[in-house]
């Protein structure tokens, strides 16, 4: 039990707000020394570990890419391209790509999207401008509502998509650990067909939620533009 305490290193570290690699590290550190692991054995899980998931560190290999993409206007190609599509408003864009994201996660290719890959370089820019072809300039408040939809809707169709695919993580646990502790038979293709009315409800619910968006924006900007006319006439009475 006394190797446990390895866990309230990491409730300790997360609770201080220290930095999450340096807790993860002393709590593996501190576990290893309470069940009595020499150093050679902890750096050696240390590698075990890493070397199991090194696909983690593929992010060292994108954001360098990505980053190149911004510099050389990535984000401006994609504002200039969804400025094109008049009728495309913030709400039915998040709604498409919300079903593009979903699609793609229940195929199994769940890599493709995600908020460093396309949602911060090409998804939260387009529909930012989208609501800007259609408001004017947004205020600071209204652009980070664009963009917190903007992860909403890869989030919530990775989260519901992958889950309709046979072969994801999740599936192959919840089956492997059923049939190991009740003896069951459980395929993964059962969970994977029963996984299908929970995306389409969170579709369309969320679906729901996306194009709501466009009305609610409206009425946000125009309750600013009234009270920003109203402070101008003030301003200039003053004047006055």
């Amino acid at each position: 039990m006394i190797v446990l305490l390895g866990v309230l290193v990491v409730i300790l570290g997360f609770a201080t707000r220290r930095n999450p690699l340096l807790v993860v590290g002393v709590a593996g550190i501190a576990t290893g020394l309470l069940a009595k692991l020499s150093p050679q054995e902890i750096l050696a899980a240390f590698g075990d570990g890493f070397a199991s998931s090194r696909s983690v560190t593929i992010f060292v290999i994108t954001l360098p890419v990505i980053g190149l993409l911004e510099r050389n206007g990535l984000q401006e190609q994609a504002r200039t391209l969804i400025g094109r599509l008049g009728k495309l408003t913030t709400g039915r864009f998040l709604a498409l790509y919300l079903a593009l994201r979903q699609l793609t996660a229940a195929l199994g290719l769940t890599s493709i999207g995600g908020p460093a890959q396309s949602v911060r370089p090409m998804v939260a820019p387009m529909a930012e401008g989208a609501a800007e072809r259609r408001h004017g300039p947004l205020p600071e408040r209204v652009r980070e509502r664009v963009r917190s939809y903007s992860a909403s809707a890869d989030t919530v169709g990775l989260f519901f998509g992958e889950d309709c695919f046979l072969a994801i993580g999740s599936i192959l646990l919840i089956t492997g650990f059923v049939n190991t502790t009740y003896h069951t038979h459980l395929e993964p293709l059962q969970l994977a067909l029963w996984a299908i009315p929970t995306a389409v409800c969170a579709f369309l619910i969320h679906g729901f939620r996306l194009l709501r968006l466009d009305r609610s924006l409206d009425h946000d900007l125009a309750a600013a533009g009234g009270r920003s006319a109203a402070k101008g006439s003030r301003t200039a009475e003053e004047a006055k």
